[in-house]
């Protein structure tokens, strides 16, 4: 149906951005802004959506915005090229998630692998589950086809949202007529790119677990979660020892953000990565070597980001100017999403005086 290629991706404001987001979306969406392959692009902050299991502490989402927008202008995410907008401002989205929870079960809500793994990171199975949050892949449904979106950027683990996504279109198409465009899922390439691990290494990084290197954070904060907590191989007690690159965070990371010419710069003795791992599985590279090589390494992709997040802080006020027009623009786009739903739906009433013909022939 639609003969533009439009992308639609976001963010819930619940904290600053994270390395795992720059290395699972960011810095792929800036790649993808900067081809010149798609018409419209469009990054929603995802406020409404975090409500759902922020209710009580709506400051916290109120504040955060401001959080995720400058990290999205730091990383290189131009207003220009992109769409930035706040959804709880696109009344559109909160009428098509009404008419799209007619499209959907309960009980195929609650087989969705994604809302149940969510459900039990946040305890809603001992406390009480928010109808909200049970809604939220309906809610997202709302978002990626207000905007026809042909292609949404994610991760793996929410591909199960896109499919539930895909459900709502195509039985909407089936019911109403062609109206909604089904959406494809884009994956991360990168294998290391789709669930970085915390520094911990017992989970994707997370704010809510607090194992998070952010994007802001200087870099006397990064060496200390790198050499204070990040995990290696408690097997490689002594430099001799072979060490595991299998579950070691540090090899984890270095596969995710390093690239060949960092050796040279960092660490000589090495041509590239496949060496350096070579040397620590048999033995005789310590554990302390290759943590200072991830800091240089990350401070290479950082330090660029923390400066021009800076310049972004310094000028907020066209910050504020940036989310406005974005909001505004993306008003016109969902609004005539939900316009071509209701007249597909025959409930445009008002649109003109057609329906008194309906009326009066029931009469």
């Amino acid at each position: 149906m639609a003969e533009k290629k439009i992308i639609l991706t976001g963010d819930r404001p619940t904290g600053r951005l994270h390395l795992g987001h720059y290395v699972g979306s960011l810095k792929r969406r800036v790649e993808l802004q900067n081809s010149g392959e798609y018409d419209e692009i469009y990054i929603l902050i995802a406020d409404d959506q975090a409500l759902t299991d922020n209710a009580d502490n709506p400051d916290k989402i109120r504040k955060n915005i401001i959080n995720v927008v400058l990290d999205y202008l730091s990383v290189g995410l131009d207003p220009k090229k992109t769409t930035i907008c706040v959804q709880s401002a696109l009344p559109a989205l909160h009428a098509l998630t009404f008419y799209y929870l007619n499209m959907v079960t309960t009980a195929r809500l609650s087989r969705n692998p994604t809302v149940k793994a969510e459900i039990a990171l946040r305890g809603f199975a001992d406390e009480g589950l928010p109808a909200g949050f049970f809604c939220y892949p309906v809610s997202q449904a709302a978002d990626i086809t207000a905007f026809d979106a042909t292609v949404v950027p994610v991760g793996e683990d929410q591909l199960p949202m896109l499919e539930q996504c895909r459900e709502i279109v195509e039985k909407f198409n089936r019911i109403y007529g062609e109206t909604l465009v089904l959406p494809k899922a884009m994956i991360p390439e990168n294998e290391m790119q789709r669930r970085l691990p915390g520094v911990d290494g017992k989970a994707k990084m997370s704010k809510s677990l607090g194992n998070c290197i952010y994007l802001s954070d200087d870099a006397k904060t990064v060496k200390k979660q790198v050499n204070g907590h990040m995990y290696t191989d408690p097997q490689h007690l002594k430099i001799e020892d072979p060490g595991h690159i299998e579950g070691n965070v540090v090899f984890t990371y270095l596969d995710a953000l390093s690239v060949t010419e960092d050796f040279a710069q960092f660490l000589p003795d090495y041509r590239n990565l496949d060496e350096m791992k070579e040397h620590y599985m048999r033995g005789g590279l310590g554990d302390g070597t290759c943590k200072k090589f991830l800091i240089n390494v990350l401070e290479k992709n950082l330090e660029p980001i923390r400066a021009e997040r800076a310049k972004w802080e310094a000028d907020i006020d066209t910050v504020y100017d940036i989310i406005l027009e974005g909001t505004q623009r993306a008003q016109e786009k969902t609004n005539a999403t939900l316009e071509r739903v209701r007249s597909a739906m025959r409930i445009d009433y008002f649109k003109d005086r057609s329906v008194i013909g309906d009326w009066k022939k029931m009469l």
